[in-house]
């Protein structure tokens, strides 16, 4: 049923309604509110409590305007059982002439304890003997945009519920009666009707908290469509064929024997579990995650090497050129023999020609950045696609990629790597269509970084511990977050920064690197940097994944209370690589957000990413740590995959038994629930 059949709403609203994912009545219904207010009876002024909403009616004793500053509007209410004052900063002087004394009026609003009593700032009122009658339900108060009122979106879906209620469209139930049944939970149809006009009887603590049956019911058939749709995808991509490709343990050995150090237990199991997938022929979808050093690199080439043993291509994608970069080298050393080939978007002309070619024709190995899937990128026989870092790669960009070894019914095998620790209940969700693999154990000459929080002030007692650091043969970080001064953010600028250091420290070699420079400039920096010719590195993000100077021991985050606590983690990554004690120093700028604060001080307190992802999730939600907020699966409207861990269990268990005894209602539950869900759980 389109929008523009409801009151009030023309082609012009029902365009704006779309900017909130509302295209027809269903999707409003679907609308779920935020919170209630409660204007269903009239709280006497002497029961008022501060800090809570409340609808009180007296009559008007005394109004005016205080003289000051900024003049205010205090009117004086007396319902016989107390007085409070209602003030207004923004008003009008006609507003000042309606509320005169003796006048009735109707107020609802937060209280709170003023200097002389109780007081509700702004609130929304109404003059007159005949005041409206008091609300039937609770009043729901939705997520709205701009050019959408909340009095529109109440108007509008109290429209859809009594349509519903009329039966003017149908809503299937479609989950089990004797489920719901034994679960003590209402159909869908009594679920929406009270969580958008819920009777002042109804539990309000559990409305808020979004624990209400009603409420559980709309969360249950959300995650079960989740489930369903990621199932979905995986069955749809074993349709699929995939070159099998078996790697022998005599070649497995040789290159074991071939790196310089032994792997770990964890690693170990993480290449047995790649190496059997890669032997079926059937594609592969694995997700490797491992904390900031615990070397999924390595495991990369090993599932690389397959792919050479087999005659064909593998490529790897990273987010960065500087990534890229680090990448190739990595695996120039890991193949020698091997032709490897590297593409980004900054390679141009003749250069870009002959990696072309070299793709379409003997590549074996291609490294790059998202210039990868571009069009005129032609694969020669692609078997095996590596992603790493994949949160900060678009939904479809990671899509356009893997269709790119697309052949006749033959998809390449897909491995996802990731540094960014993902909560394993959250892994769980996001990534059902995956199988997953965690390496859980750092190299064993991995120590402990010390981390310290710094106020910018105190710079003068950092610049002598740098000194002395460097003065001892070790090397050091200074991360800028930006590259340029700006007027609007309070960072230095990389630049200024180099400036001011190579004047600080006349006796130390000061280098430079950022995301502006060129490739063969930055790679020279890294070189100096790595054969300890550059003391100290001033740096911005570029260095945040991939780079690995075992001697630098120090790092200095500028501004650090800018930045996300999976950035910061990654940053600090890059020290503690050596067999030295390795330092972090957080230098902020105060005072700070309670989000900054938090985010640094769970910095300070732990080295371990699964705590911190943990944190991060709280602070962030799932969309952002997952990549998906640019095209929305993992944005659950009404679910919270921490809050809800019960519920997503549970959801995980019926979606197993209504694919078994119901396939037929599984496709109906994903296209009610989501839109794109096909397409991204592909991904």
């Amino acid at each position: 049923m389109e929008l523009t059949q409801l009151k009030g709403i023309g082609k012009t609203t029902a365009e704006k309604l779309e900017q909130l994912g509302i295209r027809d009545v269903m999707d409003l219904l679907f609308h779920l509110p935020l919170r209630y207010e409660d204007k269903t009876k009239i709280t006497a002024i002497d029961d008022l409590q501060g800090f809570s909403h409340a609808q009180v009616e007296g009559e008007i004793t005394h109004s005016y305007v205080t003289q000051g500053r900024r003049p205010i509007l205090v009117c004086e209410i007396d319902d016989g059982s107390g007085n409070m004052q209602l003030k207004f900063f923004n008003f009008y002087y006609s507003q000042k002439i309606k509320m005169r004394a003796g006048l009735k009026v109707r107020a609802f609003g937060e209280v709170r304890h003023g200097m002389y009593g109780m007081e509700i700032i702004h609130p929304e009122f109404s003059l007159g003997e005949d005041q409206p009658p008091l609300a039937e339900t609770l009043t729901p108060i939705y997520p709205k945009s701009e050019g959408v009122s909340q009095k529109l979106l109440q108007k509008a879906a109290a429209q859809a519920i009594q349509l519903l209620q009329a039966g003017a469209f149908e809503l299937d139930e479609l989950l089990p009666a004797q489920w719901l049944s034994a679960q003590q939970l209402p159909t869908l149809k009594a679920a929406l009707i009270q969580v958008h006009t819920p009777p002042p009887e109804l539990n309000v603590n559990q409305l808020m908290t979004m624990s209400h049956p009603a409420q559980i019911r709309l969360k249950i058939e959300e995650i079960l469509a989740h489930f369903l749709a990621m199932h979905q995808a995986r069955t749809a991509i074993q349709q699929h064929q995939a070159v099998a490709m078996p790697i022998s343990e005599a070649d497995h050995q040789a290159m074991l024997e071939r790196l310089p150090f032994e792997l770990t237990g964890a690693q170990q199991r993480v290449v047995a579990e790649i190496h059997q997938d890669l032997a079926k022929p059937m594609p592969m979808q694995r997700l490797v995650q491992g904390d900031v050093g615990s070397g999924k690199t390595v495991v990369a080439a090993l599932a690389i090497q397959a792919a050479l043993r087999a005659g064909k291509q593998a490529v790897m994608m990273a987010p960065t050129e500087i990534l890229a970069e680090q990448h190739l080298l990595t695996m120039r050393d890991y193949f020698p023999q091997e032709q490897l080939v590297f593409l980004s978007g900054k390679i141009k002309g003749q250069e870009r020609a002959e990696a072309l070619t070299a793709i379409a024709g003997q590549g074996n190995i291609i490294i790059g950045t998202h210039a990868l899937f571009q069009t005129e990128v032609v694969y020669r026989d692609l078997a095996l696609v590596i992603i790493d870092e994949q949160h900060r790669f678009g939904v479809h960009q990671r899509l356009q990629l893997k269709h790119k070894g697309k052949q006749h019914d033959q998809l390449p095998h897909n491995l996802i790597m990731t540094a960014t620790p993902i909560p394993r209940t959250l892994a769980q969700i996001a990534y059902a269509n995956l199988d997953v693999s965690v390496i859980d154990e750092l190299p064993p000459n991995r120590k402990v970084i010390n981390t310290v929080l710094l106020e910018n002030s105190k710079m003068p007692q950092l610049a002598e511990r740098i000194r002395s650091a460097c003065q001892r043969g070790e090397q050091a970080y200074w991360v800028c977050t930006l590259i340029e001064e700006s007027e609007h953010l309070r960072a230095k600028a990389a630049q200024d920064t180099f400036d001011e250091l190579t004047a600080s420290f006349p006796d130390l070699k000061v280098g430079l690197i950022h995301g502006r420079q060129k490739a063969d400039e930055k790679q020279l920096v890294m070189d100096r940097f790595k054969a300890n010719e550059i003391h100290l590195l001033v740096a911005t993000t570029v260095i945040e994944v991939g780079v690995d100077v075992p001697n630098a021991s120090l790092m200095v985050i500028d501004n650090a209370e800018r930045l996300g606590l999976s950035q910061l983690h990654q940053l600090r990554g890059r020290v503690g690589r050596g067999n030295r004690q390795s330092h972090c120093v957080l230098m902020y700028q105060a005072p700070l957000s309670e989000n900054a604060q938090i985010r640094l001080q769970t910095m300070r307190s732990t080295n371990d990413g699964f705590e911190i992802a943990r944190q991060d999730l709280k602070l962030r939600g799932p969309g952002e740590i997952l990549g998906t907020r640019q095209k929305g699966s993992m944005e659950f409207r009404f679910s919270n995959p921490e809050q809800d861990a019960q519920l997503f269990q549970q959801a995980k268990i019926l979606a197993a038994d209504l694919m078994k005894d119901n396939p037929e209602v599984c496709e109906r539950i994903i296209q009610r629930w989501q839109h794109q869900a096909g397409e991204l759980a592909k991904v």
